[in-house]
């Protein structure tokens, strides 16, 4: 079976083609496959499948093993492999938490529709009611830490998103675990720390549920330009700065619909 190392803005996937057979991963091999010592390294798992409603099915698990609904930035790899052996310029990716429509715009330049984001504190999931544009909870993560009201989001899995006046003033690998599984998230949530530099400039780090903190979150960019938004800290049209590249978000006023643009890059191919 083929499969692809890949990354989107410095995002790294493994990312299988299993349209023509069955491939069964269990936690175990999942944390195998993605560990950077012994195995291929990655944020995630992808497993290319066939799907009846779109041109391809994306399964996606975290490297701990847990499998989740969305990953924008494996989108755009998956919809530029797609893409590569069709020829087309537009493909329907099919995912747990819903479809999606990835284009071309360039070369290794993938933009993808993640729909409408999810604002009621049930659809984030919270345990209980708040405004989520600005949570009333007090987050007890470390001394010291400064974190303000967090903003959640739902981009087909839960984000909490704080605005920061400086990033590398936190300690995020200890700040980011506490919140995660903090219980007011009873599935556990993603954590953004993002830092407005200007109205179409955002920097962010995001500790990612079941993955750690990585190089770039789709989701999580898209989360933090519409948390922004809300809190009128941006515009709708931002450009989001992570450790691996940058993202550009769209927050559509006409449709509600976000549109992500970013590039991709294939690191190799081999097979498993």
């Amino acid at each position: 079976m083929k499969f692809y190392k890949m990354n989107g803005a410095g995002n790294a996937f493994v990312v299988f083609d299993a349209r023509s057979q069955v491939l069964r991963l269990d936690p175990e091999r999942i944390r195998q496959i993605a560990d950077p010592t012994d195995g291929a390294g990655a944020d995630q798992v992808i497993v290319m499948e066939r799907s009846l409603r779109g041109d391809v099915f994306m399964r996606i698990w975290n490297s701990d093993g847990s499998e989740v609904s969305a990953c924008g930035n494996a989108s755009r790899c998956v919809g530029w492999l797609m893409m590569e052996e069709t020829g087309a310029d537009r493909t329907r990716i099919e995912t747990a938490a819903g479809p999606l429509t990835a284009t071309r715009v360039g070369a290794n330049l993938i933009s993808v529709d993640m729909g409408s984001p999810l604002l009621r504190w049930e659809e984030i999931p919270l345990s209980v009611p708040q405004d989520t544009r600005a949570l009333d909870t007090s987050f007890d993560v470390l001394s010291g830490a400064q974190l303000g009201q967090g903003g959640c989001v739902n981009m087909g899995n839960p984000h909490v998103v704080f605005f920061i006046p400086d990033l590398d003033s936190l300690d995020i690998p200890g700040i980011g675990p506490r919140i995660e599984h903090h219980p007011l998230f009873p599935q556990a949530v993603n954590v953004g720390f993002a830092q407005v530099l200007s109205r179409d400039r955002i920097r962010l780090r995001v500790w990612e549920r079941g993955a750690g903190l990585t190089r770039a979150c789709g989701t999580g960019a898209c989360a933090a330009v519409v948390a922004a938004v809300r809190r009128e800290l941006a515009d709708r049209q931002t450009t989001v700065i992570a450790d691996g590249g940058e993202l550009g978000i769209h927050w559509h006023e006409d449709t509600d619909r976000v549109l992500m643009t970013g590039p991709v890059e294939l690191e190799y191919e081999s097979r498993f």
